[in-house]
């Protein structure tokens, strides 16, 4: 199977000036895990390549991105007080949107039969006219974009894993039914967003969905999500591309949020993800790297999401939500119910 990596170690040049936990150090320590299980060098790494003005402003307002380039070419500093810029990030945050496109055209044309990229600065908190939670440039929104514009997709399924609710990538997609946003994140947290009854307006009413889980989902909360909503809705919607915003945020071992998610639950949402790529759309699927701060169970998980599309076996839980989850599995259906069949 011929599979692809974006990194660049021109990302590790995007750091802050004290302790981050967007940090670089993420990328050396899942590169390592990679080489060490020998999936590294099974893998056809590829650089970044800087987006080109073009690329940002289809998602991006074109006043942001020429301001957001412009303040990084001076010294480091912060757009907000929690996204940061040093001296490479504005060539980090351009080699990253480019090269997440390139990537995604590889899996698009089949040259690739799937993509995996290892990106920093990450991207879906950065919305259509700001930067923010660690996010300049939207990577997984830019590459939609760029893959519709290819005219070989039409309908393209983002699915949120990360911890936090992807804001930007909501938003850019907020009227837009090209594009079925899926985000399954924890709740009450940052960034306040991503309620069950935010599902999108015009065009793109119902093409959001969102589960705002509190704290504590596990394993099986989040393969219950797969196997009774996202599935039945990806089966429905039938995409012609599936890219996931893979954030370890939710793994029990992250600090920054309270969720319980382990290697094994990546994993198997990974394996429905791929059996719904490959029946749905040619096995066109890409993962592109968002959240993720306790480094060594970052690893492993984005390891067992390669074993995992390269065939390792994986069981899917088949345990039921705790009530608290289960409601609000129920209150997105009840918002949804009207626009799609599946969803009851």
């Amino acid at each position: 199977m011929s599979f692809g990596i974006l990194l660049d170690d021109r990302f590790l040049a995007h750091h802050d000036t004290g302790y981050h936990p967007e940090c670089p150090e993420r990328l050396s320590a899942i590169r390592m895990e990679l080489q060490d299980r020998g999936l590294w060098q099974r893998s056809r790494v590829t650089p970044g390549r800087e987006a080109t003005l073009d690329e940002l402003t289809s998602n991006h307002s074109r006043a942001y991105v020429e301001a957001a380039l412009e303040r990084m070419q001076r010294a480091a500093g912060h757009f907000d007080a929690d996204t940061f810029f040093s001296t490479g990030s504005r060539e980090a945050s351009l080699l990253a949107a480019g090269g997440t496109v390139d990537l995604v055209k590889a899996v698009i044309d089949r040259s690739l039969d799937f993509g995996l990229a290892l990106v920093r600065p990450p991207g879906h908190h950065a919305t259509p006219g700001r930067a923010m939670g660690f996010c300049i440039f939207n990577n997984i929104a830019i590459a939609a974009r760029a893959a519709l514009a290819t005219g070989q997709v039409e309908r393209i399924l983002i699915y949120d894993w990360d911890v936090h609710h992807g804001n930007g990538t909501q938003d850019s997609f907020w009227g837009d039914d090209r594009v079925l946003y899926v985000s399954t994140h924890q709740w009450p947290f940052y960034p306040g967003s991503g309620l069950s009854d935010e599902t999108g307006s015009g065009r793109g009413a119902g093409y959001t969905m969102n589960f705002p889980l509190p704290a504590g989902a596990g394993d099986d909360e989040f393969c219950f999500v797969m196997r009774e909503a996202i599935l039945p809705l990806a089966q429905e919607y039938h995409p012609d591309l599936i890219l996931v915003s893979a954030g370890f945020d939710a793994h029990a071992n992250d600090l920054l949020g309270s969720m319980r998610l382990t290697e094994d639950g990546y994993a198997a949402m990974t394996r429905v993800l791929a059996d719904a790529a490959a029946s749905l759309c040619k096995g066109r699927i890409a993962f592109v790297l968002e959240g993720g701060y306790h480094i060594e169970s970052q690893a492993r998980s984005v390891a067992a999401i390669v074993e995992t599309m390269l065939g390792a076996q994986v069981e899917i839980p088949d345990g039921t939500p705790r009530q608290q989850h289960r409601d609000v599995i129920d209150r997105t259906r009840m918002a949804l119910a009207h626009h799609w069949k599946s969803v009851f």
